[in-house]
């Protein structure tokens, strides 16, 4: 079995393969945690192998392990999970150094690249045809092109909405804590609903003029696609977005672990 493991800035998924099924479906179990970068590589194994006793999966049947991570100082410990616990104590393959992802990163300094926004560039040409604009609604909302041919072509990064409700919280001593939700109305009645109003559609708003000004600098259609934790919120209230896939990270995630072994025995029969 295949252990995956995409660590945002917020949450961190665990998601098993079974290692059979070829095309994307053999996806048995998933957990998030928090991402806390100090948690140990024992703590992430004992937390692991309860949820996998649950749902009566045995730990040691992984055997292999693929990570995707934007936080540079859990991957350490994610890294020892796979070392210290896993079968074989093996390597994990980490996406940005030892996978192969079979698309070109046409950007100024190709190394700054984030990992989740090339594996969402992967998990996206596989799906969906013509050039690409993803959105990944997280701790940030990312905008993301992907050419015709499947290379990264670069985008934007934005605060992600519930980072810009905590700063208006923080920031604005009468502002409240408060949940994101769709209101019916734009102008709000009291400092709640104008607050859910400002946040909520202020996004729609961000998200459509990008879209629109991202295809115009293009020059041609392009298909959108929204992922992420919180991609679920924009349903229904905008017709710009053709396709909400909740399991594209994932789809990419694999993709490059297949990819990377193909490399490696073409590498070998060279």
């Amino acid at each position: 079995m295949l252990l995956a493991i995409e660590q945002g800035n917020t949450n961190t998924l665990f998601a098993i393969h079974d290692g059979l099924a070829r095309d994307g479906s053999g996806w048995i179990a998933q957990w998030r945690v928090a991402t806390e970068s100090t948690r140990t590589a024992d703590e992430y194994a004992a937390w692991l192998h309860q949820l996998m006793q649950m749902q009566g999966l045995d730990f040691k049947a992984i055997d292999d392990c693929i990570i995707s991570s934007v936080v540079p100082q859990s991957l350490f410990n994610l890294r020892k999970l796979a070392q210290r616990y896993l079968v074989g104590n093996r390597q994990p393959y980490i996406v940005g150094e030892n996978t192969h992802l079979g698309i070109e990163v046409r950007i100024d300094k190709p190394r700054e690249a984030g990992a989740d926004r090339l594996v969402n560039a992967v998990g996206g040409h596989m799906s969906y045809s013509g050039p690409l604009i993803i959105i990944d609604s997280g701790t940030a909302t990312t905008f993301d092109v992907v050419g015709a041919d499947g290379g990264y072509e670069g985008g934007a990064i934005a605060p992600g909405i519930n980072l810009s409700l905590q700063a208006l919280h923080q920031a604005a001593a009468k502002l409240p804590r408060i949940a994101i939700e769709k209101p019916a109305r734009r102008i709000g009645k009291d400092t709640v609903s104008a607050m859910q109003s400002g946040i909520f559609w202020g996004y729609i708003g961000l998200i459509e003029y990008m879209i629109a000004s991202i295809q115009a600098e293009y020059g041609q259609k392009m298909t959108v696609i929204a992922t992420g934790g919180v991609a679920s919120l924009f349903e229904g209230a905008t017709d710009r977005i053709d396709h909400f896939d909740h399991d594209l990270t994932l789809r990419g995630l694999l993709e490059i672990y297949k990819r990377t072994l193909a490399e490696a025995a073409a590498t070998r029969t060279a």
